[in-house]
């Protein structure tokens, strides 16, 4: 089951909104490929916007480590690079894409929007 909503504002409520796409709680399954690494690490995505993703990790992050990224929306494979942007030691590392193709960005959208059209807010308070 995908889990989501649309976040406004920093969770904390500390701080303004600095993203430039919304983002979508959604736990997407992700295989980040630090620079330099041989094996993947898989993880799950806590939300997800067009802009990038935060992924729950134990063993966190360096700032800006330079990642290969692979996930999965449905049945279509999505294949991009990013960097590490935020680091939350023994909790997890905001991700930025940095390379993704139109094609790639453009399924991603329609997902985005998929989400958002089916679980409008008062769908939200039903579960």
């Amino acid at each position: 089951m995908i889990k989501f909503e649309t976040l406004s504002r920093h969770p904390n409520g500390s701080q303004e909104e600095r993203r430039r796409y919304p983002r979508m709680i959604a736990s997407v399954q992700i295989e980040l490929r630090p620079e330099g690494m041989d094996v993947p690490m898989r993880l799950e995505t806590t939300d997800v916007s067009l802009g990038g993703c935060y992924v729950e990790m134990a063993l966190t992050l360096d700032i800006g480590t330079k990642l290969g990224i692979v996930f999965w929306l449905g049945e279509q494979k999505v294949v991009t690079t990013g960097v590490a942007v935020t680091r939350h030691s023994q909790f997890g590392n905001g991700i930025e894409f940095t390379g993704m193709s139109s094609q790639d960005q453009n399924m991603l959208r329609r997902f985005l929007d998929s989400l958002d059209a089916s679980h409008a807010p008062s769908a939200l308070m039903a579960m």
